[in-house]
């Protein structure tokens, strides 16, 4: 355990990925200076945690736009009266969870979004814990040539593939917006941190459905390999979500997954989505 220059204290969580920050109360409205300091263990370990946040709508917002530009998501409706927060909820008798493939955020978009925040509000007895992967040492555990390859191509992302399509058939359903539409995507293979200046394997199972120029099937190989690579045990961390509990993960480096192992019992989160720059 690290204790930061503004006196909280930082607990990694694995070895690649992931650190819990102790001892700061987001709903007190913290300084510049520890906005500042949160921002660079965000950034040194991709994703970060709180515990124990008592933070409604209103204060949840407000901090996430402490780190940003704070955007609406394109497919779910809101909750009542905060256009930027989105349910992600699981019912009982539902057998599917939002979003639950490997994947980042919104990938699909032309400036993908930054950073997501979730905020836990009901959680099941057991399971629908998140798994994060560090897709920097997806990219820099590679071989050379490998690396020279996937250097020069380009990603085509889709938000209507299969897999991910069926993670959000509930959500839709019930609270989809009307004026949803499909969107594509072309995007680097491997994108560099505008911030940390560190390169990223930018593919997902969720979104990635072939390199620009080769058809599905000539690209099925290749990606299905960088799939299974960048979600290694040794690149992720698992979180346990209690109520109050914030995770804040940076979309240009990392990718998650929901685990699915909850039915019968229902999860109630929210999410803010802070927006992000061209993939480069």
């Amino acid at each position: 355990m690290v204790m930061a220059t503004n006196g909280f204290a930082v607990r990694r969580l694995s070895g690649s990925i992931g650190a819990e920050i102790l001892g700061v109360d987001l709903a007190s409205e913290p300084g510049d200076n520890v906005i500042g300091d949160i921002r660079q263990v965000w950034l040194e370990h991709n994703v970060i945690f709180f515990r124990d946040q008592d933070l409604p709508p209103a204060k949840f917002l407000a901090f996430a736009k402490r780190f940003g530009e704070v955007v609406e998501y394109p497919f779910v409706k809101s909750i009542a009266g905060f256009p930027e927060i989105i349910p992600v909820i699981k019912l009982e008798h539902e057998t599917k969870n939002f979003g639950g493939i490997w994947h980042t955020d919104t990938a699909y978009l032309e400036k993908p979004a930054m950073g997501t925040m979730l905020i836990a509000r009901e959680v099941p007895p057991y399971g629908g814990d998140t798994l994060f992967a560090n897709t920097y040492l997806a990219y820099e555990t590679l071989s050379a040539g490998m690396k020279r390859m996937l250097d020069q191509l380009i990603a085509v992302n889709h938000s209507a593939k299969a897999a991910v399509t069926r993670t959000r058939e509930d959500r839709m359903r019930e609270a989809g917006k009307a004026e949803a539409k499909e969107y594509v995507s072309e995007h680097p293979v491997v994108r560099t941190h505008p911030e940390t200046g560190r390169k990223a394997l930018y593919v997902n199972s969720g979104h990635t459905v072939r390199f620009k120029d080769m058809t599905e099937a000539e690209s099925a190989s290749l990606l299905n390999f960088l799939f299974e690579h960048q979600t290694k045990p040794e690149f992720t961390c698992r979180f346990h979500w209690r109520v109050g509990s914030l995770a804040f993960w940076d979309n240009r480096c990392t990718i998650h997954n929901p685990v699915n192992d909850y039915h019968g019992f229902r999860r109630l989160m929210h999410r803010v989505t802070l927006a992000g720059d061209r993939p480069r």
